[in-house]
């Protein structure tokens, strides 16, 4: 919401008005609610957004004659700001076939997914600001922001089909119990498995890191299968390890995806994805203009970056930087440490080596340097009109921290007809 322009209105039933829309403090939950209810005001789900709304809404609205009713200006600002959320480059499919929900959201990986099938996602919660930002300017939503929260929870609504959960792995403290749903309190784990209880959605689509298979002796995905199958009384197939670069993207990321049914559907096998028969390689998704010269590597950090790795190799660890060949597949990309530095590339099609950006030394003439956001972008499957609102830190970190969207289509396109859910591409 482009909330500082103004809309003049000449006459409104009879009666001239003047409508401002303001930035005022509002909490993030607020907008949160006002971008849900729009997005939502042509389907039953807006009521369970609506009397929030209305109230946070009035607080964006100013009109010059304070003795008239809100009411007679409401709706001309209602549609101003339902184009606001709309005129994204990701908006809801007109004809949705399904409703979805999107928790730890990240910037909108699953979501994109989803709609790309033919999903209406009817919730969505991040708690992270800089990740809202940029999902925000791609779907024209504010998400709600921690789950663990009731207040957060209450506005979940009823009757959608699918949950959609990246959920972050944390220890459980299962020492001499069962490992059920008591023993998950105080893990995020417990917030997914609680909604799905009182919820019931179809069918849930989980995805973590590859560790979480033998995380504390496979304790932890123990406690949680116990709880999603005894606890909760839902059909969980065995979960899977799927790789992105079997999904068209070159990225070697490996992630735990568990897929699960609500009794109703009566689903008693699951099949998920094949790998694609499709060859991938960085060159795919390679800049196709040289980068700035702030991506291109320091002669200085460049020769700190050999002595860190000759270090551990004398050693026996193999840690520190790669070059990835055009012709070869990334390392996984995240959000810290040395991600980037695992996914230097050679680009030796800089002409003006001024830098641009403060660094000792100078820049390198081996023409060596990081990839941009953008490279990170189609690692993860996002295409080009994927907005990046923010700074290239927070990019990194938002990326690295994101699912591969190809991987999460293919394995909910297989849940969707598990469950005879039209899909719409």
């Amino acid at each position: 919401m482009k909330l500082k322009e103004k809309i003049s209105i000449d006459e409104f039933d009879g009666k001239r008005f003047q409508i401002r829309l303001v930035e005022p403090n509002l909490s993030n939950q607020k907008k949160a609610v006002i971008t849900h209810y729009l997005h939502n005001i042509d389907n039953g789900v807006s009521k369970h957004f609506k009397k929030e709304a209305e109230k946070a809404i009035k607080e964006y609205v100013t009109y010059k004659n304070e003795e008239e009713s809100l009411s007679l200006v409401a709706e001309d600002a209602l549609q101003q700001l339902l184009f606001e959320v709309n005129d994204v480059p990701f908006p809801t499919p007109e004809n949705y076939t399904f409703k979805f929900i999107d928790l730890f959201a990240g910037i909108g990986g699953f979501r994109m997914a989803m709609q790309n099938l033919g999903g209406k996602c009817v919730f969505t919660s991040e708690w992270d600001k800089e990740a809202q930002r940029t999902y925000r300017a791609n779907f024209g939503e504010v998400p709600f922001g921690d789950i663990t929260k009731e207040q957060t929870k209450k506005f979940i609504p009823d009757g959608f089909d699918v949950l959609c959960a990246g959920f972050p792995c944390q220890a459980f403290s299962i020492a001499g119990k069962r490992g059920g749903f008591e023993d998950t309190r105080g893990t995020l784990f417990f917030d997914v498995a609680e909604i799905i209880k009182r919820k019931q959605p179809k069918a849930f689509f989980l995805e973590n890191v590859k560790g979480l298979r033998n995380h504390d002796r496979g304790k932890t995905l123990e406690t949680i299968l116990n709880v999603l199958r005894n606890d909760l009384g839902y059909y969980v197939p065995e979960p899977q390890i799927l790789n992105a670069k079997d999904f068209g993207v070159p990225q070697n990321r490996e992630r735990i995806f568990i897929v699960g049914f609500h009794k109703s559907t009566k689903v008693i096998e699951f099949e998920y994805p094949k790998p694609l028969d499709k060859k991938v390689k960085f060159a795919d998704i390679k800049e196709k203009k040289v980068p700035p010269t702030k991506f291109y590597l320091s002669t200085q950090y460049l020769q700190t970056l050999h002595n860190h790795k000759s270090r551990h190799e004398s050693k026996g660890n193999g840690f520190g930087f790669e070059i990835i060949p055009d012709t070869g597949i990334a390392n996984a990309v995240v959000c810290g440490g040395m991600g980037r530095e695992r996914n230097l590339v050679i680009d030796k099609r800089i002409k003006d080596f001024t830098p641009t950006t403060h660094i000792k030394g100078e820049v390198n003439r081996e023409g060596i340097r990081k990839m941009t956001p953008r490279e990170w972008a189609r690692l993860q499957g996002f295409p080009d009109n994927f907005l990046i609102p923010v700074a290239d830190a927070s990019a990194y970190k938002q990326f690295g921290n994101s699912v591969a969207v190809p991987a999460i289509q293919a394995t909910a396109e297989q849940v969707l007809k598990t469950i005879k859910i039209k899909i719409l591409k």
